[in-house]
């Protein structure tokens, strides 16, 4: 058979919720070969489970159903291939929701399903086989959670999807499937990729992980945001890939948003933990040896990616029921906001009279999202937001009557809002590992069912190689008086998220001269000082030098993580822009590199440099005083004139 040289993959959503509209616009404005989507998340598959519980029909994500049904004639005539996730915890279901959905058009296609990561009902049989499925990350035993777990399903990776896509499917909808892993299977059937090719499957993995996320690689969520055109008509990515493994991410002709080196370099930091080791169930990859150019307008190119061997165990994301929790607001406004906020806060608390597990209250506007951070401000109006988390659901009930009972018993001006709290069932997060063996991937076909092995090879994990230390250039010398206090973000971009109870932040220099300077300020004890009141736990810091990177992870700052935490900002996205507010001390000189850096960004987005610009604002403002100047020169009264009294200009008096 032969094989392509190169083929493009396009990404359409990176969460359930993303815009519907995506999956056939990316069908739609360009040639495509592939169409991936990625729908799941933790709290996600045990909406899912309550889902299938009701209905054994149920338990996938049917706006996909809604998205194949709208492009499904495209699909068949320009033959575009789509892989995705939304088959949630019941892919059978979800496969023949499409083939009902195609034979209700008078169509035809192919469709499979993989299967087999769903382990709700295998628990007690993989713990009798020595897989306990203990919590990976603080190593609590798994029996007294055992009868609240809702959920529990294994990470498979890309080799069940090629055997899918080997079987002759358009489409192919799975499981608890990697986000990377969707993205990679396409590669490994496009090129015939070996399992053990570590260098390449780590490649498609580091695509994979840039275009998971959808906009995010092409301009949404940037620190710059200023200069990125279009965001209403973002162009969501498309990856270029070639059979050695490198590939260019790019979008499509006439789309908004950007595709950068720098716009890809914030999505590459984002959500990853030790950047040298990311850990899938088809490689381990080492995102501190890619490569990165800008190879053209809204074109990255990426190459000499490294990868080891996979590990002998995937990994379990398991959920239990944990207790309730709710959160009531109150929108006060001024004057003295702030004030009248705590005020209000104090009288609630004090009349309600109970203890809970956990509380918070937090002030809108005022010091929310950055808690001890933010900067003392006095907003207009100020939202009041009261939380509990509790496992009596009686105490929920009695916080939720309390919220609208002191309307009318604290300071004025207070604004009705969001009515009663309603109380929500508190799903947790359990990671843990079970080995690879107890753990066989199903597919589903037209052939029927069947039992799939793993085809990775079961080799000794090994360190990553030794980065050299590259030769970074100098700024220009500059004198020691010459040093000015600014915050961060005049040196560095940056972009944050969670790993559970974990925030992630990376943070990006502006330009190669000041990553020296970055690593000898931003230590890990300097961030854990800063954060102090968010951060409970230790700071761990990751130099990745061909980013011009730093990754630091922030244990025990998001208030327990994902659905258990209280935090309006619970997964610690606003925290990047919290660490860029820090005062530094920096020379002019650095300043003036990172000045050269965002003026090559620009140029690349085709827009002025902003040295350009002041100095064409200078010439502007001369060149308006010398007419203003001349005008007033012409407009000088002659002999005629100063004999007309209205016309005789006034005398200023002198200083």
């Amino acid at each position: 058979m032969s094989r392509p040289d190169r083929i493009r993959i396009a990404n359409a959503g990176g969460y359930w919720g993303d815009d519907l509209s995506q999956f056939k616009r990316q069908v739609e404005l360009g040639p495509v070969d592939v169409v991936t989507l990625d729908f799941l998340a933790e709290i996600t598959m045990s909406i899912m489970q309550k889902q299938r519980a009701r209905d054994p029909e149920a338990g996938y994500a049917r706006d996909f159903v809604t998205q194949v049904e709208l492009t499904l004639d495209l699909l068949l005539e320009k033959g575009v291939k789509v892989v995705t996730n939304a088959g949630g915890v019941n892919p059978a279901a979800c496969r023949r929701a499409l083939l009902a959905v195609a034979a209700k058009k008078g169509r035809e296609i192919a469709v499979a399903a993989v299967a087999g990561d769903d382990l709700m009902s295998r628990l007690d049989e993989l713990a009798a086989a020595g897989a306990a499925l203990d919590n990976m990350e603080d190593g609590r035993k798994l029996a007294p959670v055992r009868a609240r777990v809702s959920s529990a399903n294994a990470y498979f990776g890309a080799w069940p999807v090629v055997e899918a896509l080997q079987s002759g499917a358009q489409i192919v909808v799975t499981g608890r499937c990697t986000d990377t892993g969707i993205t990679l299977a396409p590669m490994i059937h496009a090129f015939g990729w070996r399992p053990d090719d570590w260098d390449r499957l780590a490649a498609g993995i580091v695509a994979g992980h840039i275009v998971e996320c959808g906009a995010q690689s092409t301009g949404g969520n940037f620190t710059d945001w200023h200069d990125v055109p279009r965001f209403a008509e973002i162009g969501y990515p498309v990856l270029e890939v070639h059979a050695d493994g490198s590939f260019v991410v790019t979008k499509h002709e006439g789309t908004g948003g950007a595709v950068t080196v720098r716009t890809v370099k914030e999505q590459l930091v984002y959500e990853m933990g030790d950047p040298r080791s990311y850990i899938t169930p088809d490689v381990v990859a080492d995102f501190a040896s890619a490569k990165l150019e800008q190879a053209g307008r809204d074109r990255v190119r990426v190459w000499g990616v490294k990868g080891r061997p996979a590990p002998s165990s995937l990994k379990v994301s398991a959920a239990y029921a944990d207790g309730w929790k709710a959160n009531g607001t109150l929108i006060i406004s001024g004057p003295e906001p702030l004030a009248k906020s705590k005020a209000f806060a104090k009288l609630f608390w004090e009349r309600l009279g109970i203890e809970f597990e956990e509380t918070l209250t937090e002030h809108v506007g005022a010091s929310a999202c950055w808690g001890p951070l933010a900067p003392a401000n006095e907003p207009n109006e100020v939202l009041l937001r009261l939380s509990v988390r509790d496992a009596e659901r009686a105490k929920i009930e009695a916080f939720s009557k309390m919220v609208p009972a002191v309307i009318l018993s604290g300071p004025p001006g207070v604004a009705v809002t969001g009515g009663r709290p309603q109380a929500q069932e508190v799903v947790a997060y359990w990671p843990a590992l079970v080995p690879r063996d107890l753990v066989r991937p199903t597919l589903i076909s037209e052939s029927g069912e069947q039992a799939l092995d793993w085809p990775t090879p079961l080799v000794k994990p090994s360190a990553p190689a030794k980065l050299d230390t590259p030769a970074w250039p100098k700024p220009a010398a500059g004198r020691r008086d010459d040093i000015v206090t600014v915050a961060l973000s005049e040196l560095a971009h940056a972009r944050s998220g969670d790993k559970g109870d974990t925030a992630n932040i990376g943070v990006i220099a502006r330009a190669p001269e000041i990553y020296p300077w970055l690593v000898a300020t931003l230590t890990a004890e300097r961030v854990k000082a800063y954060f102090a009141g968010i951060c409970r736990g230790e700071v761990e810091r990751h130099e990745v030098p061909n980013l011009w990177a730093l990754n630091f992870l922030l244990g025990e700052s998001l208030g327990g993580g994902g659905t258990v935490s209280l935090r309006l900002d619970a997964q610690g996205k606003t925290l990047s822009h919290a660490l860029l507010a820090m005062q530094v001390e920096a020379s002019r000189a650095l300043i003036a590199c990172a000045e050269r850096g965002d003026d090559e960004h620009r140029v690349m987005l085709g827009l002025r440099p902003r040295l350009e610009r002041v100095a064409g604002a200078k010439k502007r403002t001369a060149a308006v005083a010398a007419r203003a100047g001349r005008t007033a020169k012409a407009a000088r009264p002659g002999k005629a004139a100063k004999r007309a009294p209205a016309a005789r200009p006034k005398k200023r008096r002198r200083a």
